[in-house]
């Protein structure tokens, strides 16, 4: 069963991207979407590209090669939104100070955007043949992503944590599936990496990696569509830290 390309092999592969695609229809459904739109964007684009892949991976007829431009392309457009959807997490986290998080969202975002196109870019154009230049250059993009998604993650949690901000449902939802997700793979291509395990050790790690992902998706699924315990308002105001201030000063800069 713990084989590739078994039965559990495939219904890890597929079951998750078929959720996120679920999960896409019922945000849009009950107008989550105008909150989140780059998480919605996510959840579709990135189900889509996965089931791409696979069905490119299943289908005799495509190449190697093919095969490995088709998930190149996915991963690209998977890579970008998920800087968009930290970006747009950051934003939602500072409601209360809208210039920053205006410039907060397009500095998380932006810089994202910018390292991904770099590795995209410096994967594209490593040496070797054609085939073996787009595995290689999967994986470097693969793992540059889950290093710089994790470094952007840990900073939120603890920007959130020092300024006492208050996480909402959904925002912090998002993030932790995103967290658990890259934490995971990071971890994973870290032991690769340094035991050089064998074919069957790796196959392993790759079913982890896919039911890591699984459960992701269910904790998407959770926050998102699960309704939050009502509970009283809270009377006291907001903690006193200096992003009023630095908002202040920020908003008057950007209307001199």
């Amino acid at each position: 069963m713990l084989q590739a390309h078994s039965f559990l092999w495939s219904y890890l592969w597929v079951a998750p991207n078929v959720f996120l695609l679920i999960l896409g229809f019922l945000i849009w459904r009950r107008g989550l979407g105008r909150k989140m739109p780059a998480f919605l964007a996510f959840a579709v684009l990135s189900a889509t590209g996965d089931i791409a892949a696979f069905l490119a991976d299943v289908t005799p007829s495509v190449t190697a090669e093919n095969y490995w431009r088709i998930l190149w392309a996915g991963l690209l457009v998977e890579s970008l939104l998920k800087f968009l959807v930290i970006g747009e997490v950051f934003s939602r986290l500072l409601d209360q100070y809208p210039a920053i998080a205006r410039l907060g969202k397009l500095m998380v975002s932006g810089l994202g955007a910018m390292l991904v196109l770099l590795a995209a870019l410096i994967a594209a154009f490593a040496q070797g043949d054609s085939t073996k230049s787009l595995i290689s250059g999967a994986h470097l993009l693969e793992q540059t992503v889950f290093i710089i998604e994790s470094g952007l993650i840990l900073f939120l949690f603890s920007f959130v944590a020092y300024f006492h901000l208050w996480w909402d449902r959904v925002s912090f939802g998002v993030l932790l599936g995103l967290g658990i997700s890259s934490f995971e793979h990071l971890a994973t291509w870290a032991i690769i990496a340094n035991a050089s395990p064998s074919a069957n050790v790796r196959t392993l790690f790759a079913f982890l990696n896919m039911a890591t992902y699984h459960f992701c998706v269910f904790v998407w699924l959770y926050y998102l569509l699960v309704p939050q315990k009502v509970t009283a308002k809270s009377s006291f105001p907001p903690p006193d830290n200096n992003l009023a201030t630095w908002n202040r000063e920020l908003e008057r800069f950007l209307h001199q």
